[in-house]
């Protein structure tokens, strides 16, 4: 039996970077995997998507070439080719963590493995064990009872970013991170796009503002959008599906394609070996301390199978936090209310902290302010006006609650919000701050002067 300080159970962005810091701090480490190295994040999520979004972006430029003066007589899309293009970015990035293992000296394991008593895991009949085992199994597309995927008519995210024709049009349920980033990809690429939430807006996560300018865009791009509505079933035996949708006037039914389901997900947790160990779940996620650890000793468990926003990020922050634990390393715990989100769509969003609906709810005295894209310069210039930035403070002391962006390249600037926050900055610092111009990032600036009563361009 292979024996190894740390064994990783999952390679996607939680349990690569958990294994690659593992190594760098001295410990023989091994990762399982069971499918591509990289996981979901970089075969069938973060990375391939943005690589379709790049396309669609394209694409949207060519469309409009004349407002920027040009001329392009002929264009066309080739959709296999935009596909194909996303999977060979996946399968680039999916070799750089091999690459990435194997210079940090990580056994990589292929197979499925399954937590057994005594600090082992059997992959494939064969035995291991570590005297830590941290589970990185990661989540996948969550089915509905009245949803059920055919992978046909009835798809996840897998199949939206590799079927073989682009449908004439398509339902989206779910408006979250995955159903409006697809529904922006297929509705640039010129599919009839309905989109229908449950909740009375998009992106129902996000502060109110921004969901209602998004749900705008949204309509502005030809997109149907459906809210306080639900798929209640669909009929798939003719040749388009048709989905009976509840409404607040009554029920009607919709036709399309393909049904893409985006209703979240679901936790990698089936036969895996949890309870032969008897490691407490609760609601589809282990249950873990701030370190990580599940119940029983040498266990723990990180990224989308434990409570928190499944997220990228969050799963190799976790991964970190995890091993230099194990490693006798003092660390801190991860701050939950300052990790960033962001929606890849068009206009994208960003956001970090309270919206100011939660601050209010929280007791606070507030001074927010909003700065429009509009009445930014390089927006103007790059004929990206839709959208703005709004800045959240508790009057009293000046602390940054909350920060949401909506607009052209909003996902690369939410990381001064969440820097910002990090080092406790009050509203007059971030003022006297001088940002460059001109540029996106300085409407933040700008925000922060509004919320203060002395905005220039406004």
């Amino acid at each position: 039996m292979s024996k190894y300080d740390v064994i990783v159970l999952g390679s996607g962005p939680g349990g690569y970077v958990a294994a690659i810091r593992a190594s760098q701090l001295g410990l023989k480490t091994a990762v399982i995997e069971k499918e591509s190295l990289g996981g979901v994040c970089l075969n069938w999520g973060c990375i391939p998507t943005k690589a379709l979004l790049k396309s669609a972006d394209v694409f949207n430029y060519l469309k409009h070439a004349e407002d920027y003066g040009l001329t392009v007589k002929e264009y066309d899309k080739d959709f296999t080719k935009v596909v194909e293009r996303s999977r060979g970015v996946a399968d680039g990035m999916s070799k750089g963590v091999q690459f990435l293992l194997k210079k940090n000296k990580i056994d990589v394991i292929n197979g499925f493995g399954k937590l057994k008593p005594g600090k082992k895991v059997d992959v494939d009949g064969k035995e291991y064990s570590a005297d830590h085992i941290i589970i990185a199994t990661g989540a996948r597309s969550r089915e509905l009872p009245n949803l059920k995927q055919d992978g046909k008519k009835v798809i996840g995210y897998r199949e939206a970013m590799t079927l073989k024709t682009q449908p004439k049009s398509m339902i989206v349920v779910g408006s979250g991170a995955i159903g409006s980033e697809f529904a922006h990809f297929y509705n640039a690429m010129g599919t009839e796009v309905t989109i229908v939430e449950f909740l009375p807006n998009l992106v129902p996560l996000e502060d109110e503002d921004v969901s209602k300018q998004f749900e705008r865009s949204l309509k502005k791009a030809g997109i149907k959008v459906m809210t306080n509505s639900s798929v209640e079933k669909v009929d798939t035996s003719g040749k388009m599906v048709k989905a009976t949708v509840k409404t607040k006037k009554g029920e009607e039914i919709i036709e399309a394609e393909i049904v893409l389901s985006a209703v979240g997900i679901a936790s990698n947790l089936d036969g895996i070996g949890l309870e032969d160990v008897g490691i407490v779940t609760d609601r589809d996620k282990i249950m873990v301390n701030d370190w990580y650890q599940t119940n029983i000793p040498g266990y723990y468990a990180i990224g989308d199978v434990v409570p928190g926003p499944a997220l990228a990020h969050v799963a190799s922050a976790e991964g970190i936090t995890c091993v230099e634990k194990i490693a006798g390393i003092h660390v801190e715990a991860i701050d939950y209310g300052n990790i960033p989100g962001c929606t890849y769509a068009t206009p994208e969003i960003a956001s970090v902290g309270m919206t100011e609906k939660q601050a209010k709810e929280a007791g606070y005295e507030l001074k927010v302010g909003k700065f429009p894209f509009s009445a930014s310069g390089k927006a103007s210039a790059s004929g990206a006006k839709d959208g703005f930035v709004k800045v959240i403070f508790d009057a009293k002391y000046g602390e940054w609650l909350g920060c949401h962006m909506i607009g052209a390249g909003v996902t690369d600037m939410i990381a001064e919000a969440v820097l910002g926050r990090k080092l406790e900055t009050t509203g007059h610092e971030v003022l006297k701050a001088i940002h460059p111009h001109p540029t996106m990032s300085e409407a933040v600036m700008e925000a922060v002067a509004d919320a203060y009563g002395e905005v220039i361009h406004l």
